[in-house]
């Protein structure tokens, strides 16, 4: 098995392992040709998690064949947490280990042990069919989470053709958030009819953190369906996760 991958600008990765590390503990992680990708699921399977960090968005990238690596996530951020902003990272396999080694003045290494984790079962989410998307800006969205975590614990997502909204409702409170389609931060919006769903608010909290990495989110539902929320950083790394929906008592 052969791998060795360098990053001048390890930020996306230490971003996308960060946002992951508050879902997942840890997972297999595939390796190819493309880049690096994780499909796992939460403990709860309430959360699928779906990545990819494409072999362009290295400076180098080598392997042999395509390969999977167990790795235990918290591990393995505890590691990207000491890479700084001007540090060039190197991923290598070495006697089933992966070696770490991150450059600035000094050469410091981490050897991370491999584990052999059976293959999860993940819920078939790529079998999921949307019925309304929409694509906005992270810090709109992050002002709606944020109105409504203090007002209740889960948040109601509209989207009809022309309009997406946010709203949560307490015993006494209620917050809303509106775009109407011609905002300048609702990017794009298609549906069919008006659908409305239902998600906690501790999920969403932990996957907006993955704002860090794109300049847009893209929302994708149904009508008390499960979402999936798309980040993007231009082609070079992508993080979506799909939720399932809160399930109105």
């Amino acid at each position: 098995m052969m791998f060795k991958a360098s990053l001048s600008d390890p930020s996306v990765l230490v971003d996308s392992i960060s946002t992951i590390a508050e879902l997942i503990d840890e997972g297999n992680f595939k390796i190819n040709k493309d880049g690096i990708s994780l499909v796992a699921a939460d403990r709860a399977m309430v959360a699928v998690v779906d990545w990819m960090l494409s072999a362009s968005a290295f400076d180098a990238f080598e392997v042999d064949n395509e390969q999977k690596i167990g790795l235990n996530i918290s591990n393995l951020l505890s590691v990207l947490k000491r890479v700084g902003g001007d540090d060039k990272l190197t991923l290598e396999l070495k006697d089933s280990k992966l070696q770490i080694t991150i450059q600035d003045g000094s050469k410091r290494k981490f050897l991370t042990p491999l584990l052999d984790l059976s293959q999860e079962e993940v819920p078939p989410v790529n079998q999921l069919e949307f019925t309304a998307s929409t694509q906005i800006k992270p810090d709109v969205l992050q002002s709606g989470l944020d109105d409504a975590d203090i007002i209740s614990d889960s948040v109601l997502f509209d989207i009809s053709p022309e309009k997406f909204a946010m709203s949560a409702e307490g015993d006494i409170s209620k917050a809303d958030l509106e775009l109407e389609k011609g905002n300048s931060s609702l990017l794009s919006i298609e549906s069919k009819g008006n659908v409305k769903s239902r998600y906690p608010l501790d999920y969403l909290n932990k996957m907006i953190k993955a704002a860090k990495i794109a300049d847009s989110v893209t929302i994708r539902m149904g009508q008390d369906y499960p979402m999936k929320l798309e980040f993007k950083s231009g082609d070079k790394c992508s993080l979506s996760f799909v939720l399932a929906p809160r399930v109105s008592d």
